[in-house]
């Protein structure tokens, strides 16, 4: 019986779960390729309909209407230090879900095109560089590899980080536009 229950276990321990690729949606913004994880992503939406809020800060670049819901649309590229996004028939919005304390917000990003899905396997995904690159280090998760070139892998509770972005709204609204 003890050879049965052997072999039983031997069998079990060869079924292997599939493990699931983490998938990323990826963006084109002032030239660079970017990708976000799709578990924080709602929806992509068309560019429009945006209202401009005074007095904000500039890489909040004003409120849309999402079936009901207020929803705040944020600039990357102003977050990100560079010049306002310059919108073009591929601007898109993209709606991702980020953690306010004990609750989560929807928040919408301009971003200059959306390209794929891709899966990239952990080992695709190398640390972020320790010097060189023009975003600030705790807002790359990682860079992956893709045909070749890298994709810059966000790490949207940095970059979109609530507490920061508040205070960010006393230092930037009355900073004028450049």
């Amino acid at each position: 019986m003890s050879h049965a229950i052997s072999a039983h276990r031997r069998a079990k321990a060869a079924i292997v779960e599939p493990v699931e690729q983490p998938q990323y949606l990826t963006f084109r913004l002032a030239g660079e390729t970017y990708a976000l994880d799709i578990l924080h992503i709602k929806e992509i939406i068309e560019y429009g309909g945006l209202t401009e809020v005074p007095m904000m800060p500039r890489f909040l670049r004003g409120v849309i209407n999402l079936r009901g819901a207020v929803v705040p649309v944020i600039d990357l590229a102003v977050r990100f230090g560079r010049p306002a996004t310059d919108i073009g028939k591929r601007s898109c919005i993209i709606i991702v879900e980020v953690q306010a304390d004990d609750d989560w917000l929807d928040l919408g990003v301009i971003v200059d095109a959306v390209d794929e899905v891709l899966d990239l396997p952990a080992d695709a995904i190398e640390p972020a560089p320790a010097f060189g690159a023009q975003l600030r280090a705790e807002f790359i998760r990682g860079m992956g590899k893709l045909d070749g070139r890298f994709v810059i892998v966000l790490a949207l509770e940095h970059v979109l980080s609530i507490d920061e972005m508040a205070l960010l709204v006393g230092d930037d609204a009355t900073r004028p536009e450049k």
